[in-house]
């Protein structure tokens, strides 16, 4: 996992954006701006909005568990998780625009149930018509689970 983490963070730092910046191309593109309203959604811990930007069908694949498709199923997988977040920031490195797939290096950084962490996040989106069909996460799910301060998979009772 951290290979794969690796390279496509290496991919990410070839498109020669400024950290925490957009490159200029991409900053008009409206798959980006799409991209941008889930990340405010979830810095603002705005559940609804976050579900609200999938399309029907769409699919959230945190890559080393099974996907979640479908709006529905995405908020209750969301709410699940926010219900024990009380603050959370997804931090902008990079972000790109390759073969129009938008790419997100990241590092987030929360509180859940009272426990402070972060992780390196790469979140790998497709955008169609102005809703997200697939997001596609790319972390070391270990280290997640340890960062929230957990011993068992948050979700497991859920998939």
């Amino acid at each position: 996992m951290r290979t794969t983490l690796i390279a496509l963070t290496a991919g990410l730092l070839t498109m020669g954006c400024a950290q925490g910046q957009v490159e200029e191309s991409a900053a008009t593109d409206p798959r980006v701006a799409v991209v941008m309203d889930m990340v405010d959604a979830w810095n603002t811990r705005d559940w609804d909005r976050i579900n609200s930007l999938f399309a029907e069908d769409g699919s959230l694949h945190s890559m080393m568990v099974e996907p979640v498709v479908g709006r529905e199923a995405i908020g209750e997988r969301i709410g699940h998780l926010g219900a024990g977040l009380e603050t959370i920031t997804l931090n902008i490195r990079h972000v790109g625009l390759v073969d129009n797939v938008v790419f997100l290096e990241r590092t987030d950084e929360f509180v859940y149930n009272g426990h402070a962490g972060s992780v390196p996040v790469v979140g790998v989106i497709e955008v169609e018509d102005g809703l997200i069909t697939e997001w596609r996460e790319y972390y070391d799910r270990a280290e997640l689970l340890e960062a929230l301060g957990l011993t068992t998979d948050f979700d497991s009772a859920g998939r």
